[in-house]
C-alpha cells in the first residue's frame, strides 16, 4: 500500500535548473570554464557542490567554499517569482485525501532548500539534506534515511526525480522511482532506473 511521496527539490518541485546554470556560467567565467546545457548536464546535475568544484577546478578547502557560497547566493537572487511544476499542489492534495505523507529529498544545501520551498509556499512534512547524512545522490544513504525516519519500506513509497544521479539514488533504496522531463532526455533517465518520465505532475494523479 502507498504510504509516501517522495521529491528531489531542484528541477523536479520547480524548474530551477537554468537559475542553477545562470549562477554557475557567472561564477566559473572568470576562471576559464563555459557552461553550457551539455556540460551543465554531464558535469554538475545532480551533484553535491563539493564534487563539482573538486572535479572542475581541483579545489577543497576554503577556496572551494568560497566559490560555493558565491554561486549559491547568485543562485537565491535569481530565484525570485518561483513556479510549481505544473500539478504538483494537485497531486499534493490528492496525496493529502488519501492520507498520504511527502517529503523533500534533496542535494541542495539547507540555504537554498529553505528558500525554494518558501517561494513555492510548501511545508513537507519531511525534509532530508544531504549534507545531513554525510553522502548525496547518487548514493542511496538520502532515501534510505528518509524511509527510515518515515518507518516504511521502499515498496510503500514513489520518488519524483529529474537527474540520473537522483533516480539511481531512490532506485537504489528500491522506491519505485519517475523522473521529470525538465533537464535530462527520457533515455538517459529510463537507462538509470527510471519506471517512467513524466512532462508534469498533472500525469503522476493516475499513479495515487
Amino acid at each position: 500500500m502507498l504510504k509516501a511521496l517522495l521529491f528531489d527539490l531542484d528541477g523536479t518541485l520547480a524548474d530551477t535548473d537554468p537559475l542553477h546554470r545562470l549562477a554557475w556560467q557567472e561564477v566559473l567565467a572568470p576562471l576559464g570554464l563555459q557552461v553550457d546545457e551539455a556540460f551543465y548536464r554531464k558535469r554538475i546535475s545532480g551533484r553535491l557542490n563539493p564534487e563539482i568544484v573538486r572535479d572542475l577546478l581541483a579545489l577543497e578547502g576554503e577556496a572551494a567554499w568560497r566559490l560555493i557560497e558565491a554561486k549559491e547566493a547568485r543562485f537565491r537572487e535569481l530565484a525570485q517569482g518561483l513556479k510549481p511544476t505544473p500539478g504538483l499542489y494537485e497531486l499534493l492534495e490528492k496525496a493529502e485525501a488519501k492520507g498520504l505523507t511527502w517529503g523533500v529529498v534533496t542535494n541542495a544545501p539547507r540555504a537554498n532548500a529553505h528558500h525554494v520551498l518558501r517561494a513555492l509556499g510548501l511545508h513537507p512534512p519531511l525534509l532530508l539534506l544531504a549534507e545531513e547524512v554525510g553522502r548525496g545522490k547518487p548514493d542511496p544513504l538520502p532515501y534510505r534515511v528518509a524511509l527510515e525516519r518515515l518507518r516504511i519500506p521502499p515498496e510503500e513509497a514513489l520518488a519524483f526525480e529529474d537527474s540520473p544521479s537522483g533516480v539511481k539514488s531512490a532506485v537504489g533504496t528500491g522506491i519505485p522511482t519517475y523522473a521529470l522531463l525538465t533537464g535530462h532526455e527520457e533515455k538517459t533517465l529510463l537507462e538509470a532506473g527510471a519506471k517512467g518520465v513524466l512532462r508534469h505532475f498533472h500525469q503522476a494523479l493516475d499513479l495515487l
